[in-house]
């Protein structure tokens, strides 16, 4: 049996990246996943296909709408009747500077934060809430290095976003951990997804390389086999903590 053998796990913007890789990882733990995605069903139903029918199911929300999230807590729960492992890893990464017109700048902020950190609160809140009325449960947020260190001029707003998720995870684990309640988060460099190399398009790829001491991007199954070993139950004491998978590029 493997680490996660009973366990429902539901992973946001899983339908590439990291969050497909960690589905794939999950079930190769014995778990079942709850697959959401925004717009890339043909994706997402291929990663069906692989994983089988039987370990997982996918639920499509839209997280600039806060009824859409709140649907994808309560159709998940409908599937199983329980989840057991909350990963908050659909996120944006979109550019704006400072000299764009301000209706940009608002609007590229307004997203950013509603994906990336509202999003999260909104289901972690649901996920508490339901945590607390059984066993308990764990939360992973997906971060990023530029939570501690800052992204580039035109990333503020994602940098931003990210530290938000770092402060609500030494929250939820301080304020819940004694019912139960584990919250930790990931936070990975530069990542071989396509975001990340739609990202590393817009800042220059000589940029990206000069600060990366392995010299690659980081394979999203290392980043998917730690979500994996946090979801297992065997790190309890290390709620509130952040693993750093970064490649050196900012060690901490």
């Amino acid at each position: 049996m493997g680490d996660l053998a009973g366990k429902i796990v539901l992973i946001t913007g899983a339908s590439r990246g990291i969050g497909a890789e960690t589905a794939r990882q999950v079930v190769a733990a014995d778990g079942k996943v709850i697959l959401h995605f925004n717009k890339n069903e043909s994706l997402v139903n291929g990663l069906i296909d692989e994983l089988g029918k039987d370990s997982c199911c996918a639920i499509s929300a839209d997280f600039m709408k806060n009824s859409d999230i709140q649907d994808l807590w309560t159709k998940s729960l409908d599937w199983f009747g329980r989840v057991d492992v909350l990963v908050n890893n659909a996120g944006i990464y979109e550019s704006v500077d400072i000299d764009s017109d301000f209706d940009s700048w608002a609007l590229a902020w307004e997203r950013t934060m509603q994906v990336n950190l509202l999003a999260s609160v909104h289901l972690s809140r649901e996920a508490i809430r339901s945590f607390l009325k059984s066993n308990g449960g764990t939360i992973i947020n997906v971060t990023s290095r530029a939570a501690f260190r800052g992204d580039s001029q035109q990333h503020l707003h994602y940098a931003a976003s990210k530290g938000g998720q770092i402060s609500i995870t030494h929250t939820i684990a301080r304020g819940w951990g004694k019912k139960g309640v584990m919250c930790y988060s990931v936070a990975p460099g530069w990542v071989d997804t396509e975001m990340a190399r739609e990202g590393a398009e817009q800042i220059g790829w000589d940029n990206v390389m000069r600060d990366l001491p392995l010299e690659e991007l980081v394979p999203p199954k290392e980043v998917a086999d730690v979500i994996v070993f946090l979801s297992s139950g065997k790190a309890r004491h290390a709620t509130g903590s952040s693993i750093n998978i970064n490649g050196a590029s900012f060690p901490r």
